[in-house]
């Protein structure tokens, strides 16, 4: 598997998942610039994302939603804060109601994604979300918040042994 560590700290609000793949910084970074292969990865095995709109750069907005086994499509939505190809992105995340407007029931989290190579053929990948407040991530962990980017990060292997790029 390629998750390699999630790491809690409850002082600093964050949560940090980290992975590793056999590929360039470039090619791990087109798994978040291209959305169709985003959408293959982003949301949990059962949960899968479709993007509605896609654009990874500073001031962007970033809309998608996952179709559940029931049919249900909770709404995401990214406001992209930083985008440095293929090193670092950065945003505010957040819930959606259906018709695309922030659900207040949930803060948003700073996600930071870290992309750097270990050596000439492997890359290191760390996704770190810091949340608002204690009861804020620890609703998000009560909703399976880790399982869900373990399992979610867990579909990258098999897009990558594909060999498609962007």
């Amino acid at each position: 598997m390629t998750v390699t560590a999630v790491h809690k700290d409850a002082n600093a609000l964050t949560m940090t998942l980290t992975a590793e793949f056999d590929a360039s910084p470039t090619r791990v970074w087109e798994l978040w610039a291209d959305p169709r292969q985003l959408e293959r990865w982003w949301g949990p095995p059962m949960y899968p994302a479709t993007f509605t709109k896609h654009a990874l750069a500073p001031g962007s907005h970033v809309e998608y939603h996952m179709t559940g086994p029931s049919g249900d499509q909770p709404r995401g939505y990214w406001d992209v804060l930083e985008a440095d190809p293929p090193r670092r992105l950065v945003f505010l995340d957040g819930f959606a109601n259906a018709d695309g407007s922030p659900n207040p029931d949930f803060s948003r989290n700073k996600g930071r994604v870290t992309i750097e190579p270990i050596d000439e053929r492997r890359t290191r990948m760390s996704i770190e979300f810091q949340y608002a407040s204690t009861p804020a991530m620890e609703q998000y962990l009560a909703m399976g918040m880790e399982e869900g980017l373990t399992g979610a990060v867990g579909q990258v292997d098999a897009i990558l042994a594909e060999g498609v790029t962007a």
